[in-house]
């Protein structure tokens, strides 16, 4: 297994932040989801450090969906970053965790009536409107309020990245923005720029994510400022900002070579500079949206073995304490991961296992032929880069308990999010009046 960050073999125990994570098993229980707070913000500078152009402003918007807790908006706070959120409970969490409302972006193809409502009355920077629908009942809202809000039109650019079908989110099909080559296009613009208390900025797009392809962003540029061109001549408006989105892979297995934020970053900056130059345009500023290339890697599971079988059909399992209730994505996804036995580093990893979760669901596994050392009961197996979708996408699915979310750094730990208990599962529950 690779290491991140702060990951380091001490005598054959995995530690993190300078924490054991036999300490770390023994306070806060498993399965646990850790983070590196260090390689957060870490990860948080590459972009403030790489992504800045003397043409124009830049802005990183963290996309808080891929984890979002008040810690994680204390520390995009605390390094200037913007937030976006696509639904009203992230919008609330963001208020609750007293970050800046004015540098939250407001995301959702479905936007409701309350979620609107919310970003009106709370004060949020920018909503990205979907579609037509939506510029309609947010252009009455606030004209029925009488306040102004700043607005941005998702579009659809038309490009095909190469990533898993379900995370591509700019196919002519694909159920976010409007397509810039709808002929309606300019009529849809024009909608927006005719609600008084609307303020139009701009487009954004959005082409997929855990993308490698470098060249697809490229081009993602090329088509957005040439759209905003013919877009801001045939209509006669000055539009001033850009929103590319974000999507940028990362490690997960030996599988996947991860964008190099850092020369990226530059490279991106460059070609937004020179296609400007290309087609005598300006810009006031240009957003990204790095959300699971912040917290990816800075995060992991820890489950506790409990027990090993093989079966007739000679496939060797190692049961974990936890799942897909914890890690939907290789149910969902396929997706794949990386693992150890975070006791034992210093033995060879010779056994070809299959780590499974406890659900009722013969689909509950989280890595077929996994590399493992011989794994016994009260081992630990560490999962990598569960930071981001890890949390977020859990569920209570037979009724597990959601595990505790702690942040480790420089050898002291913090808990982020508690761990659920069996009271909170039945606190909503109504017995029928029979």
């Amino acid at each position: 297994m690779r290491y991140f960050g702060t990951m380091k073999n001490n005598n054959g125990i995995l530690e993190i932040g300078g924490v054991s994570i036999k300490e770390l098993a023994k306070e806060y229980k498993t399965p646990l989801y850790i983070m590196d707070q260090q390689l957060i913000e870490d990860n948080m500078k590459k972009y403030i450090d790489n992504f800045k152009s003397d043409k124009f402003k830049t802005e990183i918007v963290y996309a808080s969906k891929a984890f979002l807790s008040k810690a994680m908006c204390q520390l995009a706070d605390k390094y200037g970053l913007s937030m976006d959120a696509v639904s009203a409970g992230e919008l609330y969490t963001i208020k609750m965790a007293n970050f800046p409302m004015n540098r939250v972006h407001m995301h959702g193809n479905n936007k409701s009536i309350e979620e609107l409502e919310m970003c009106l009355d709370l004060g949020v920077g920018i909503v990205i409107l979907d579609n037509i629908l939506e510029i309609e009942r947010l252009g009455e809202l606030a004209d029925e309020k009488n306040k102004k809000i700043k607005v941005m039109l998702r579009v659809n650019i038309g490009i095909d990245a190469h990533t898993h079908e379900y995370i591509r989110t700019s196919k002519h099909s694909s159920k976010f923005g409007e397509s810039i080559f709808d002929k309606n296009i300019y009529g849809i613009v024009e909608k927006i720029i005719n609600y008084k208390n609307l303020e139009f900025l701009g487009f954004h797009c959005h082409i997929g994510s855990q993308i490698f392809d470098t060249k697809a962003f490229h081009e993602g540029i090329e088509t957005m400022l040439k759209f905003t061109k013919s877009v801001s001549e045939k209509l006669k408006i000055n539009i001033q900002e850009m929103n590319l989105g974000g999507g940028f892979g990362v490690y997960y297995t030996e599988e996947d070579t991860e964008i190099d934020v850092e020369k990226f970053m530059h490279s991106m900056v460059e070609h937004i500079e020179k296609t400007l130059e290309k087609e005598n345009m300006n810009l006031e500023r240009v957003s990204i949206e790095p959300g699971r290339s912040i917290v990816g890697n800075a995060g992991g599971t820890l489950y506790s073995v409990g027990g090993t079988k093989e079966t007739y059909g000679g496939v060797k399992y190692v049961f974990i304490d936890g799942g897909m209730t914890d890690n939907i994505r290789p149910a969902l996804y396929q997706a794949k991961y990386e693992a150890v036995l975070a006791n034992k580093l210093n033995e060879k990893p010779e056994e070809i296992v299959t780590i499974a979760g406890k659900c009722c669901e013969s689909g509950d596994l989280i890595g077929k032929d996994m590399k493992l050392a011989k794994a016994c009961v009260g081992d630990y197996v560490f999962v990598s880069t569960t930071g981001a979708y890890g949390y977020s996408m859990s569920s209570n699915y037979n009724k597990a308990l959601r595990p505790a979310v702690v942040f480790v750094k420089d050898g002291k730990t913090a808990l982020s999010i508690k761990r659920e208990t069996y009271e909170d599962l039945v606190s909503k529950d109504i017995f029928l009046n029979l």
